[in-house]
């Protein structure tokens, strides 16, 4: 099927008007009749050829440039105003397409005729397509003043578009860029829409920890809706659970436990208070939580493994370092639900990195943990006193002494906390009976 051409009178009164010899403003003035004209008499089937025979007409060589910008720019909010969709989209892409050789002379045209592309593409979900007609905008121009503002909203928007297309890495390019604008942004909402962006950005990088942190600062802000704070604190709250064991993260996992919101989200507070109370995670509960996380949060490492599956395993061991004062490594695989020598492997990046103290004796199979404050459980043997004891001690390398003397320090906590007792009772008998410690005690 043909496409439909321009009526002829619609063409007639446009050459007329290109080959006439009248002044430029007279131009300007005629087009802009005829451009009336064409929306207000068009049928629905003409109206998309006889305005595309306008925009050829206006860039024709024989229209001067001081007459095609204004009457263009008249054309472009014509276009804005059109309520079809698809008439709109169509003249968009038909007019970007023609100014395309002629772009410095018409930048500030085509920056708004991609920008009503990209709304009509962002109507239709097609976040990919609207990303493309935003990243052809020319934002570095010595033809036109660019305001840093304006900088920062497209490049908001195409990471919005980007994000919601799953691409992450060409949003961080973007990010990059925003980062060196947004100090100087003064709209509240614009500084807003970065701080998601960037949360979401590094959700995506698997920096979970930052993650959180952006998440769980938005929930907080009062420019948007309350049901949306408490996505945002859902999402701190998954981020929290993926990031990998150690200090940093019971730090965010305790402000998370803390505040008075996390009980409102039931599926994710149990969690949560699970991780937060170092207690063993069974497979039926990360079963579940799996099944709420993104595409990305259940990508496949470069080991084999997901980045939920790390985050249990490395979390269950944290836990068990909270349960037993050592345990063989063998018995370690079996609660982590891993190869013995797997589970080793784990304790010992973790251990290397400092995120869980204690040490491997790889010739018993056995992993010590370092108990804070001291204290050995069942089955820590603490090597006696004389040659067995030296031999002992030699054999650790030094070890012993470490247990010891942690063993010692918490005998001393233990005489000083049941001295304090007894002064505390002490002190409670003489404000209540004066009397009777005055005969008993104070005389004895």
């Amino acid at each position: 099927m043909s496409e439909p051409i321009a009526d002829a009178e619609v063409l007639t009164s446009l050459t007329s008007i290109e080959s006439g010899t009248i002044s430029q403003a007279d131009k300007v003035t005629q087009f802009s009749a005829i451009l009336s004209r064409i929306i207000t008499a068009s049928t629905p089937e003409k109206l998309v050829p006889n305005l595309q025979a306008f925009v050829d007409s206006v860039l024709a060589d024989s229209v001067g440039i001081v007459a095609s910008r204004p009457i263009l720019g008249e054309f472009v909010t014509t276009i804005e105003q059109i309520p079809d969709i698809q008439t709109r989209k169509k003249l968009c892409v038909y007019t970007i397409d023609k100014l395309r050789p002629r772009i410095v002379s018409f930048e500030e045209q085509d920056s708004k005729l991609r920008e009503i592309l990209a709304s009509v593409y962002e109507a239709e979900d097609d976040n990919a397509e609207a990303a493309k007609a935003l990243q052809g905008i020319t934002l570095e121009s010595s033809q036109r003043l660019i305001s840093d503002e304006y900088r920062l909203n497209i490049y908001i928007r195409i990471m919005r578009n980007l994000l919601e297309d799953d691409d992450s890495t060409a949003a961080d390019s973007y990010l990059n860029r925003a980062t060196l604008l947004i100090h100087k942004s003064t709209n509240p909402e614009s500084t807003l829409l970065f701080q998601l962006c960037q949360a979401r950005i590094l959700d995506s990088k698997r920096q979970f920890l930052n993650a959180c942190q952006r998440y769980h600062q938005l929930s907080f802000s009062p420019l948007i809706a309350e049901t949306e704070r408490l996505q945002c604190l859902s999402a701190a709250i998954t981020c929290a659970v993926l990031a990998p064991a150690g200090p940093q993260r019971s730090r965010s996992l305790a402000t998370l436990y803390k505040d008075d919101r996390s009980p409102q989200l039931i599926a994710d507070y149990s969690m949560l208070e699970k991780m937060y109370l170092d207690r063993l995670l069974s497979p039926k509960e990360v079963e579940d939580f799996s099944q709420r996380l993104k595409p990305h949060q259940l990508a496949k490492l470069a080991d084999g493994s997901t980045v939920l599956a790390k985050a249990v395993i490395e979390h269950n061991l944290l836990a068990t370092s909270k349960l037993y004062n050592n345990i063989g490594v063998d018995e370690l695989g079996v609660l982590l639900g891993l190869s013995g020598a797997k589970a080793e492997e784990y304790a010992a990046r973790m251990i290397e990195q400092k995120r869980l103290s204690g040490r491997i004796d790889q010739i018993d199979k056995l992993i010590y943990f370092d108990v804070p404050g001291g204290g050995l459980g069942t089955g820590a043997a603490v090597p006696d006193s004389g040659k067995e004891g030296e031999k002992d001690n030699k054999k650790t390398g030094g070890q012993a002494d470490v247990v010891v003397g942690k063993q010692l320090r918490k005998w001393d906590e233990n005489i000083a906390a049941l001295a304090q007792e007894v002064e505390n009772i002490t002190s409670m008998l003489q404000n209540e009976y004066p009397d009777f410690v005055a005969k008993h005690l104070v005389t004895a």
